[in-house]
């Protein structure tokens, strides 16, 4: 895979010059902010669903099956919603805005009946967010901003069983989830995703079949495009789901040459600190970090207020622990300008001279 080009070299020598210039921003929670719209299940069926399976614009889908929730599903029945969040985003300072993929594979989406839709939902939410951002690169031309194609977990593991009465049991196999990473990452380049990121890693098996698949579309294609990388520590335990500390969960990925590798979710920024400090220490890769604006409440909600979450992050840039850092789960475009404008004045962690970026 090294060997192979950049399939848009001038667009990853805009993203390595910015990361050697600064601290780099990425967006925050799009959940947080879909859920602030209190959509009901007429609001994510829209006018293509209305119908259910009378519908005449989609005959494909049971209309006994529930839709609310499935956000990614409003790329296409609410596409204004998503590109004002990403410019939302975008105005709060971010460079790099994530799709609105999350769940967009067939395993996840096959909860909603909605397999086929999976091309189509990557690829518009590659293209609405690479509008949303040459929109702000043409406002400011010398600052380009940047879409990140977002590859989820899948709502399935590979290495852990579901029923605790059979250990050896799997839902879902390598091979399976491989299927659906290529297909989902395709879609997503075809959209114009500058990178993808494979991110809120629990389980590092699903990760491998996820980076495996790339290896196998670049190799189709002909070209690659950068890879960014992003695990999630489950708990206080410092582990992820499938038992990895973030020194393993590292040297477990590092074969893919990332452009990036970091943290999200799970915990917030205070508590994910020692374990950002450990990948800053090893990873030959810039390092990212996106937390959760605090541990969530007996409400499920999230306290922590962009200012307390920009104090504890300004000490990650002040420690020369980051590259590339945003909010996941309770962060809102607030947090994102409180956070860039506390990493402006440092700049970023310096990598190591053996990096090299795939």
């Amino acid at each position: 895979m090294s060997t192979l080009p950049w399939l848009h070299p001038d667009r990853v020598a805009l993203i390595e010059k910015g990361l050697s210039e600064r601290i780099m921003i990425l967006d925050g929670g799009m959940g947080t902010m879909l859920q602030g719209h209190r959509l009901d299940e007429a609001g994510y069926r829209g006018d293509r669903f209305a119908g259910g399976h009378d519908s005449l614009h989609d005959h494909d889908h049971p209309g006994e099956c529930n839709l609310k929730g499935n956000n990614d599903l409003l790329l296409i029945t609410q596409p204004d919603i998503i590109r004002g969040v990403h410019e939302a985003y975008l105005e709060a300072g971010a460079d790099f805005i994530e799709t609105n993929t999350f769940n967009a594979t067939r395993v996840s989406q096959a909860d909603y009946h909605l397999e086929h839709l999976v091309p189509e939902l990557n690829r518009d939410g590659a293209r609405i967010a690479r509008e949303a951002c040459d929109a702000m690169t043409a406002k400011t031309p010398d600052r380009p901003r940047f879409v990140i194609g977002v590859l989820g977990p899948t709502s399935r593991t590979a290495s852990i069983s579901p029923d605790v009465n059979d250990p050896g049991f799997r839902n879902i196999d390598f091979e399976t989830l491989k299927a659906n990473y290529i297909e989902s990452a395709r879609a997503l380049i075809e959209g114009g995703a500058d990178t993808i990121m494979v991110e809120t890693i629990f389980d590092t098996l699903n990760a491998k079949a996820a980076l495996f698949a790339l290896s196998e579309l670049f190799d189709e294609l002909g070209a690659r495009v950068p890879v960014m990388i992003s695990g999630t520590i489950t708990d206080r335990s410092g582990r992820t789901l499938s038992g990895q500390t973030a020194e393993a969960f590292f040297y477990s990925v590092e074969h893919i040459r990332p452009l990036s590798v970091g943290l999200n979710c799970a915990l917030g920024a205070e508590d994910l600190r020692p374990h950002v400090q450990m990948l800053a220490r090893i990873a030959n890769a810039a390092v990212s970090t996106h937390p959760n604006a605090g541990l969530p409440n007996a409400f499920g909600e999230y306290d922590e207020t962009p200012e307390s979450m920009a104090s504890t992050i300004r000490d990650f840039a002040a420690s020369g622990l980051i590259n590339i850092v945003g909010g996941c789960c309770g962060t809102t475009p607030a947090h994102i300008a409180a956070i860039a404008a506390a990493v402006a004045p440092y700049p970023p962690r310096v990598r190591q001279a053996t990096d090299q970026a795939a």
